[in-house]
């Protein structure tokens, strides 16, 4: 069993102080899924996003449809 950890970054449009949403999206071809935390929390709780829904949300955030 694999046991990756989580490589977490913010979109380069977070300079905005600290108040960020971070993801991992290196464990959706381990896991299929993308944990999504907040960057004021580095040891907080993650949610654990399906890889389907993570793709839809952000084609919802860009605008455009699935």
């Amino acid at each position: 069993m694999t046991t990756e950890q989580p490589q977490w970054f913010t979109s380069s449009y977070s300079s905005n102080g600290g108040d960020c949403v971070k993801v991992a999206t290196n464990l959706v071809a381990v896991r299929g899924v993308v944990p999504v935390g907040d960057t004021k929390r580095d040891e907080g709780p993650t949610l654990s996003i399906t890889a389907r829904a993570w793709s839809a949300f952000v084609e919802m955030a860009k605008g455009t449809q699935v």
